[in-house]
């Protein structure tokens, strides 16, 4: 007989025999391996005897030999094992304060699998609420589990090396539900090639969204045929691919639903004599979101990004080559643009004034951009009205300052989070955005050599509004972080990190002042070095994460295109240094959020 107890905790049940002198074994999956295969030889070893375990859902417990202690009438029970179409019998309990009763049916009683009553959709429904491991236990419970998990699974992550291509017809003969798919091969092994994205396109026509990294193998044919048979894509990233422009112009002419493009060190494309325009294709009625990193070649790019009309968010990331000529060819068509991110381009004022045309600007990323000054900022802000984020990264280069935060301060009412690295402003233009930016909820000083006590008072009893301040690499003392006794009466939390003259004594006054609010000081990591910060949006979430980086000593900037061309390859090198030091937030944010590789 095969015992099953759903609704009865084991322990209990074990307790109530051993009252009734039965001789009884108790496992649970609590209990390590070891300890459960010694159990199992125990229980092994006796003629007569109890165990009662407890099992998931599907599964059946152990079998069992009844009798007890000094009887002589018992029942001889077979061992049976069980799928989720099995039939075992039912071991029936009752409890009173008097006595506790165990009936056994007869063994021609067929136990109910109740799982199997539950439609495959709503067996579905719960995977999809299991992370990657609890989803693999519950493919091995039954056949049917492991059809009904392969069937819903619609994310899928895949080690795309060469060894895997002889496996995919049978891996999407199971999986054949997937509509996310990312391949990644590391750069030590040989990738899989056309013929596996092709295999792949075959069995997965539904697919929605691609992410290849380190693909090498691939090739302009692959891509080709790729795009032919999966014409439902909705995103496509990929990174250190050898494919070129040809590869990406097949995806763009059959991917007329594509919304989000995300190329990083695509190599393929890195002849410019002979590599030929991207874009637009069909999919420049539908993009919204272009990102290109560390490409040599990313002006190629440029009928794209300029014939995307709803495109709304351009991040442009460490590409080499002049981008002030495409800027102004993205401002002189209709756009849509909402978030625009430049980060270490060799772009100047001229490509900032041309975003100025984009009215309906958002979020705006200056970061290491060297050839940008004042008069561009002012351009930005007095002609976005809109704009609600921005983050400069000045580079201690002092070619933005006061002046671009006066205007900021005069037309950008609706500024809610401001990060500035590497700008040293003065207290009439902080004076400036803490009175008139009355919305203002997020705020982060680095590496400036002039916010000190009396800017940071000012902001203390300036910033009504304000939730979250960081304060990093800048000259402030105690003085200025016991303005938060009082002021900021909405502030959530604050972190002070690098400030040589904050004692961790201010900490816990603050503390003892503000029960709720969250300070954090970092008073121990005081090096001497360069400090700066980028930020992240993740749509409505109100957080901000910074990433420090150690940078140079600024160079005196020219003027000219070729003194400024000549300067930057000479702070960017190839693609600037990137010596990551510790982060000043990991995360800002009211709760900790997970996310599953499965769906």
């Amino acid at each position: 007989m095969t015992v099953t107890l759903a609704p009865v905790y084991p322990d209990m049940v074990t307790d109530m025999m051993h009252e009734n002198n039965f001789t009884v074994l108790a496992m649970h999956g609590d209990i390590p391996g070891k300890e459960q295969d010694a159990l199992t030889e125990e229980f092994r070893s006796y003629t007569k005897l109890y165990m009662t375990t407890s099992t998931t859902m599907g599964q059946s417990s152990s079998s069992l030999s009844p009798s007890p202690t000094g009887s002589t009438h018992h029942r001889s029970i077979t061992r049976t094992s069980s799928s989720s179409s099995a039939r075992s019998e039912i071991l029936g309990f009752r409890y009173s304060k008097d006595e506790a009763c165990f009936e056994f049916p007869d063994a021609t009683t067929s136990f109910i699998d109740y799982t199997s009553e539950i439609p495959d959709d709503c067996l579905a429904v719960v995977f999809q609420f299991l992370g990657a491991g609890d989803r693999k236990r519950c493919s091995l419970v039954s056949k049917r589990w492991l059809l009904v998990e392969g069937q819903s699974r619609h994310r899928l992550a895949i080690n795309a090396k060469s060894e895997v291509v002889p496996f995919i017809p049978s891996i999407f003969s199971r999986f054949d539900s997937v509509t996310k798919l990312s391949l990644r091969c590391d750069r030590r092994s040989v990738s899989i090639d056309d013929n596996g994205l092709i295999l792949i396109s075959l069995r997965c026509v539904n697919l929605t969204r691609l992410k290849l990294r380190g693909c090498r193998e691939i090739t302009d044919v692959g891509m080709a045929a790729f795009a032919k048979n999966c014409k439902g894509l909705k995103k496509f990233s990929c990174g250190s691919c050898m494919f070129g422009a040809k590869g990406m112009n097949a995806l763009l002419d059959n991917s007329s639903s594509l919304e989000e493009l995300s190329v990083k060190r695509l190599r393929g494309i890195n002849d410019g004599v002979t590599a030929e325009p991207i874009g637009p294709g069909a999919a420049a009625m539908s993009l919204k979101t272009v990102c290109l990193k560390e490409l040599y070649n990313g002006q190629f790019f440029g009928p794209l990004i300029s014939g995307a009309k709803k495109l709304k968010t351009l991040k442009l990331l460490r590409c080499l080559g002049d981008w002030d000529s495409l800027l102004e060819t993205i401002a002189v068509s209709e756009n849509s643009l909402i978030e625009v991110h430049l980060e270490r381009l060799q772009v100047s004022d001229i490509g900032l004034s041309a975003l100025s045309n984009c009215s309906n600007l958002e979020i705006l990323h200056i970061v290491k951009t060297p050839d940008c000054t004042n008069a561009g900022v002012i351009s930005v802000a007095s002609h976005c009205k809109y704009l609600r984020k921005l983050h400069i990264d000045g580079w201690k280069t002092n070619r933005i300052g006061n002046e671009a935060l006066i205007s900021i301060a005069k037309h950008s009412a609706n500024l809610q989070e401001l990060v500035l690295i590497g700008v040293n402003p003065s207290s009439i233009s902080l004076e400036a955005i803490a009175t008139k930016c009355q919305k203002l909820e997020r705020l982060a000083l680095c590496g400036s050599e002039t916010i000190a006590d009396t800017e940071i008072s000012c902001i203390a009893s300036k910033c009504v509004a304000l939730k979250k301040l960081c304060i990093k690499g800048c000259p402030v003392s105690d003085e200025g972080i016991e303005a938060f006794a009082w002021g900021c009466p909405n502030l959530v939390k604050i972190k002070v990190k690098k400030c040589r003259n904050v004692t961790s004594e201010i900490g816990d006054w603050l503390r003892s002042k503000r029960g709720s609010l969250v300070v954090n000081l970092d008073v121990c990591a005081v090096e001497a070095e360069a400090v700066d910060a980028s930020a992240s949006d993740n749509g409505g979430q109100e957080d901000m994460e910074m990433t420090h980086v150690a940078v140079a000593h600024p160079h005196p900037l020219g003027t000219s295109n070729s003194v400024r061309g000549s300067i930057f390859k000479t702070r960017f090198g190839l693609f600037g240094t990137r010596g990551i030091v510790t982060s000043t937030f990991r995360r800002w944010s009211n709760g900790n959020t997970s996310s599953n590789s499965t769906s």
